[in-house]
C-alpha cells in the first residue's frame, strides 16, 4: 500500500468516525449511520490494500 493510499484511507476513516460522533451527539441517526458506513468503507479499503501487499510480498 502506498503512503498516499494509507493517508487517504486514514483520513476517510477519521472523517467517518467524526461524522458518526456528531450524529450521536446531535441525535441525528442518518448522520451517525453515514459516518459508520464511511468508516467501514475505509476499513475495507485498508484490508484490500493489505491483502494486495501480502500477495505482492509472496510473489517476490
Amino acid at each position: 500500500m502506498s503512503v498516499g493510499d494509507k493517508i487517504s484511507n486514514a483520513a476517510e476513516k477519521a472523517a467517518g468516525a467524526a461524522k458518526e460522533t456528531v450524529g450521536k451527539a446531535t441525535g441525528d441517526r442518518e448522520t451517525q449511520a453515514e459516518g459508520a458506513a464511511q468508516k467501514k468503507k475505509a476499513e475495507m479499503k485498508q484490508a484490500g490494500e493489505k491483502t494486495k501487499d501480502a500477495a505482492r510480498d509472496i510473489t517476490n
